[in-house]
């Protein structure tokens, strides 16, 4: 790849990640945060914990958690 590539469009999970700052007002990073102090839930169980107890849509929430999880499964946390 060189300078004068084009940028590369975000792909999966983290494609949502700039509506779901914008729309719920909180950076990534807290939200990545919030559903690893959740240890010992199931994917669905944080996404419904999202949902609930954050007003989140589910394909927002759903996308957090996959993104999150698999990031955390890469480097063996």
């Amino acid at each position: 790849m060189t300078s004068s590539d084009p940028p590369q469009p975000i792909k999966g999970p983290a494609s949502y990640f700039p509506s779901i700052e914008k729309k719920y007002g909180r950076p990534i990073s807290e939200w990545k945060s919030l559903i690893r102090d959740s240890a010992g839930r199931k994917h669905m169980e944080l996404v419904d914990w999202l949902k609930t107890e954050h007003g989140m849509g589910h394909g927002h929430a759903n996308a957090l958690v996959a993104h999150t999880l698999a990031e955390d499964k890469k480097s063996g946390g």
